[in-house]
């Protein structure tokens, strides 16, 4: 055996790549249609069977936090991994600020779905803080140290100022989430010397 004692690991790596693709699909499912998509939809999205889904996650409340925890790791490594890539900080911010609308625009109607739970939901609501605001303060330190930021922005203000923006009306078509938050985050700019 070349993987292992046991023979499980390629069997942990199969299941490992089936649990991110259904992740993948159920939030390309979120997007589109809402966290009631429906299993048969994600299952076809990812190209698994239905019983390989509730193998991974057994209930809809499961697959939810799953993908919303996915979805926080991804937004979390983002920032980090932009500032390493050699992004300018202000760029790198406005790069991380549009993935993080991406995020919040794909976790819409999750507290519905979990209202029935509400100790899971306030977990979520923990854990989201305290991956991403040390993720924004880091990008905010380092646009500020180059002069690009106004300085005392705070990161959990800026996160709550742009996740308000994302909860706009969802039936007004005139309103246009990153027209908006592209307006909030042009007003970090530190003015130019006069």
């Amino acid at each position: 055996m070349t993987d292992g004692a046991d023979g499980a690991t390629p069997r942990r790596a199969d299941a490992r790549r089936n649990e991110q693709a259904l992740l993948a699909a159920a939030a390309e499912c979120f997007v589109a249609t809402g966290v009631a998509a429906p299993v048969r939809d994600i299952a076809a999205r990812a190209g698994v069977g239905m019983g390989t889904i509730y193998r991974h996650f057994p209930t809809r409340a499961d697959l939810i936090v799953a993908v919303y925890r996915h979805q926080v790791e991804a937004c979390a490594e983002a920032g980090p991994a932009l500032l390493a890539a050699g992004e300018e900080p202000y760029a790198a911010l406005v790069r991380w600020i549009d993935s993080f609308v991406d995020f919040l625009v794909a976790k819409h109607g999750l507290a519905a779905v979990l209202q029935s739970d509400r100790g899971s939901f306030e977990g979520l609501h923990a854990y989201f803080l305290d991956r991403l605001v040390p993720v924004c303060a880091q990008l905010l330190d380092a646009a500020n140290a180059t002069g690009d930021v106004r300085a005392g922005v705070h990161p959990q203000g800026l996160l709550r100022a742009v996740g308000n923006l994302c909860a706009g009306p969802d039936d007004d078509p005139a309103y246009d989430v990153r027209a908006m938050v592209g307006l909030l985050v042009a007003g970090l700019r530190r003015p130019s010397p006069t």
